[in-house]
């Protein structure tokens, strides 16, 4: 066994710890030596108010277990507070984990100033305020480890997220920055991406998933990241979840060289665009390419061959910053272009104005700070009456050590920066929307991309542009509006004075202007939103991200960082043949789900028995007949009459219901859907992707179910078997069709009580050769269309906004249905009603309406959120009740094509 990682005398302060990943690593640390410093402000997790509980209870928890911890209830913008109780407390601070966060999420025509300036608070101000207030004391003790916390949104950008998005990437800036600074006096700064899961679309998220996804499979790489012996890795991006951990890195082409003459065109670019995204010499930089070798070798070439002219006629150009340096180039470049230009600039708008005139072109100046977005636009809008392409191009310097760094230079720096450009696309974004076009260039830097000693906040303010660019291309890219983001190089005051004229010339804004030109054109590159490109001086490269292979750790033992450690050379290995270059979130997510079937004792246990195959060598459908033919293991399900009333309240039954809620009642009962609980977690004879290709859990839809009753009255308490067997998997082509069985028997009496069908619906998992037709079997396929006449019966029932959270406890774990974050993930404003919970409070209706049934069957058709009304409507057709659930609110179906068989 490996020595034990430890933390003792060590002073660990945790931001966000009441609960979630911060918690896991505040008790972490708590078992492992340290003193915790746990701060939480008890607030929701969108940011509103605070208790002081969620704090007290970790804090607790560790004591309880031996471990010495203190609790804090400041906000993180409030980091000196933070980092004075540590120090009040123990004396000393020794490791900081930036963790404390909140989502605001909505699409960006929504999104209101409150939205973006509550998360730039808590996860930008509030990583670099705590990070500020422990700074000198790890200086001087020559000793400190900073985690920041990014997130997949961050690195790739996530629909619906461009204030998170942006707020994640700009940890990232700041982190390379910190790392830079702080390396000569032993202060590590690294940033973890966390992977939680992604669209889980519907009720049935398969659990084991769901393990995986819990925040104890971060921690290990954190504790590896902060512990002493770590002295080496400093400024790395990790990506951790699920038993995965993997380490990015910027990788940037070789690109492509023109001369930096007046042949140096957009159309020149475009002509010879695939050089710019080549990949195949790539450079993995620490900083700037080297403009100064490019030049020399530029200035060896002959002119540039030119493509389809670049023509802006018609189109309204707006360039804020526009009054001066590169902002000044290309307010001319767009309007030789044939643009009219709309000059923002604080200080003087006018003379480039001026001067566009003179040329015999059409501009308007707004004098104006890029904060005033409205205004900036409104501008636009007055002279020209449209806007066609933003150029966020405005930015200030505040440059200093952040041993020096205070919110004087913080604040106005990532204001105009980041906020400007927010404020200004979001002026403009109707606009955009409304005519179906729409072309963004913003500004980042090589200091934002790889972070540069002495500007902590203009690396952060810059990268946080980035994560903005890449959560709105993807909301703008269905509506025709392009968002790309480039890194300029061009000659400042300084390079004048050591550089000899001719390169000063070379180094000049205008070679910056004809890419812009380019991104902003109608037809502009074959990738044409969503890239970050570097460019100066002839030369432009695309950069993008690089991740190793990584490591993936058997999901069935709880990981610990000793097991890290022990395959730490593989999770930073880029050379070793693995490495690829992940773009979107989902890209993460594909990482973990490929490690699910990672078991600690590999080889599957199959229960099937070793007969002869079928004839034919489709490994599926031999799959199918073996399972088909298999002997189901059985599992255990004991339950009590408290897990019926726990059942019963959980799909509506109210205190009057005595029924339901009263062991000591005369008809005490659960309620006929109850049979679905008991089959929950059973053990089938075969894996899914043994029996379809391509299987990934997200993909998966709990589509039917299908219930019988076998016994009435049905047991209130009783200890169960159950048994599983796969019935069909019918080949739909892009997609299969999976319906497997669970029969519950009595474990002391051997009669069956329940039996239960799932219909799943697995997106991408066809094509496998099978039938292509599901079997009839009667009542279980049963199609159920209701008749043309008015229901017979309607029933009406309004959930509790506490629905999701009781019924939960019947057995239904998943996330999903309870933590607002997980939820988010899914795509959901909200956590969402289980969908055998709206199962339940159908069937409810139709057995107090109708009576008992022998079997009941539903097609899930929509989600419910936890407080909306259910509106049942039934129909008695013979011994049969036709039944569909709508949701009130939205008038949106719940649950269709449903029937009962009476008794």
């Amino acid at each position: 066994m490996a020595e034990q990682l430890r933390f003792d005398d060590q002073v660990v302060v945790v931001t966000g710890a009441g609960g979630g990943l911060g918690k896991a690593y505040a008790t972490f640390f708590g078992s492992r030596g340290a003193k915790v410093v746990v701060n939480d402000l008890g607030g929701s997790f969108k940011g509103e108010g605070n208790s002081t509980k969620a704090a007290d209870v970790v804090v607790d928890e560790i004591k309880k277990a031996g471990g010495q911890a203190v609790a804090n209830y400041d906000s993180v913008e409030n980091g000196e507070k933070i980092i004075e109780t540590a120090i009040k407390a123990f004396g000393r601070i020794d490791v900081l984990i930036n963790n404390a966060g909140i989502l605001r999420d909505i699409s960006f025509k929504n999104m209101k100033d409150e939205d973006w300036d509550l998360i730039m608070k808590v996860h930008v101000k509030g990583a670099y305020k705590c990070a500020r207030a422990a700074w000198p004391y790890f200086r001087k003790q020559k000793y400190g480890r900073v985690i920041n916390t990014a997130s997949a949104a961050g690195l790739f950008g996530s629909f619906g997220q461009c204030n998170y998005s942006a707020a994640k990437l700009a940890q990232v800036g700041f982190t390379e920055t910190l790392a830079k600074e702080g390396a000569k006096y032993n202060i590590i700064s690294n940033v973890i991406a966390p992977i939680a899961a992604s669209r889980m679309t519907e009720t049935v998220m398969p659990p084991d998933v769901l393990q995986n996804l819990r925040p104890e499979w971060v921690v290990p790489l954190v504790a590896v990241l902060v512990h002493k012996s770590n002295t080496t890795e400093n400024g790395g991006i990790f990506e951790v979840g699920g038993g995965h951990v993997a380490k990015l890195r910027w990788e940037r082409s070789s690109g492509l060289l023109l001369k930096a003459d007046d042949s140096y065109t957009p159309s020149a670019i475009l002509k010879q665009w695939n050089k710019v995204t080549d990949f195949s010499k790539p450079q993995y930089p620490s900083g700037p390419a080297d403009f100064m070798t490019l030049l020399e070798e530029s200035m060896q070439m002959g002119p540039s061959e030119q493509g389809d002219k670049v023509d802006f006629k018609g189109r309204v150009a707006l360039v804020t910053g526009g009054g001066a340096g590169i902002g000044r180039a290309y307010s001319l470049a767009f309007a030789k272009a044939g643009a009219s230009v709309v000059v923002n600039d604080l200080m003087d708008p006018d003379t480039v104005v001026n001067e566009i005139k003179k040329l015999g072109g059409k501009a308007v100046g707004v004098k104006a700070s890029a904060e005033d977005g409205e205004a900036v636009v409104k501008g636009a809008m007055d002279a020209f009456g449209r806007i066609d392409i933003i150029i966020n191009n405005a930015g200030i310097l505040r440059d200093k050590a952040f041993t020096n760094m205070d919110d004087n230079l913080w604040d106005p720096v990532l204001n105009v920066h980041l906020r400007g450009t927010y404020k200004v696309t979001k002026a403009a974004w109707p606009i955009l929307l409304k005519q179906k076009f729409g072309r963004i260039v913003n500004t980042t830097s090589t200091s934002g991309i790889y972070g540069n000693f002495g500007q902590s906040n203009y690396a952060a303010a810059k990268c946080g542009i980035l994560g903005f660019s890449r959560a709105l291309a993807l909301e703008g890219y269905k509506y025709n509006i392009y968002v790309n983001t480039i890194a300029p190089n061009a000659g400042t005051a300084m390079t004048k004075t050591i550089l000899p004229e001719e390169l000063v010339q070379a180094f000049k804004p205008d070679y910056i202007a004809p890419l812009v030109l380019a991104l902003s054109a109608e037809k502009g590159p074959k990738n044409p939103t969503g890239g970050l490109y570097e460019v100066g001086s002839g030369w432009v490269g695309q950069t993008r991200w690089q991740r190793t292979g990584g490591a993936g750790f058997p999901v069935d033992v709880p990981l610990t960082p000793e097991a890290v450690l022990k395959q730490w050379e593989k999770i930073l290995s880029f050379e070793d043949g693995r490495a690829d270059h992940p773009e979107k979130a989902q890209d993460a997510v594909q990482k973990v789900m490929a490690n699910m079937d990672n078991k600690s004792g590999a080889a599957k246990k199959s229960s099937a028995p070793s007969g002869p195959a079928p004839s034919g060598d489709n490994q599926y459908l031999q799959a199918i007949a073996k399972a088909k033919a298999a002997k189901s293991p059985e599992t255990e399900f004991t339950y009590t009459d408290r897990d019926s009333m726990l059942y019963n309240l959980g799909i509506g039954a109210k205190r009057t219901d005595l029924s339901y809620i009263f062991e000591g009642a005369e008809d005490f009962q659960v309620l006929p859907t109850f049979g679905v609980i008991p089959q929950f977690d059973v053990n089938t004879p075969y894996t899914m992707d043994e029996v379809v290709p391509n299987f990934n859990p997200m993909m998966l839809l709990h589509g039917e179910q299908y219930l019988e009753i076998k016994k009435y009255p049905i047991p209130t308490a009783a200890k169960t078997k159950n048994l599983a067997k796969l019935i069909e998997v019918v080949d739909k082509g892009s997609a299969a069709i999976l319906k497997g069985g669970v029969s519950t028997v009595n474990a002391e009496t051997g009669e069956e009580i329940f039996y239960n069908e799932s219909t799943v619906f697995l997106r991408g998992c066809g094509g496998f050769g099978g039938p292509k037709k599901p079997e009839d079997r009667g009542a279980a396929t049963a199609v159920n269309t209701p008749p043309k006449r008015m229901p017979d019966v309607v029933v009406e029932e309004k959930t509790t906004e506490e629905q999701a959270a009781i019924y939960r406890l019947s057995g239904d774990y998943n996330p999903l249905h309870v933590d607002p974050n997980f939820a988010k993930m899914g795509g959901f404003k909200r956590p969402i009603l289980h969908g055998l919970c709206f199962m339940g409070i159908a069937g409810k209706a139709v057995y107090e309406k109708f009576g008992p049934y022998k079997n009941i069957k539903v097609r899930f058709a929509g989600t419910v959120l936890p407080g909306e009304t259910l509106v049942t409507e039934m129909w008695k057709e013979g011994k049969k009740v036709i039944f569909q659930t709508k949701v009130k609110e939205t008038g949106k179906p719940a649950i269709s094509g449903a029937a009962a068989e009476l008794v």
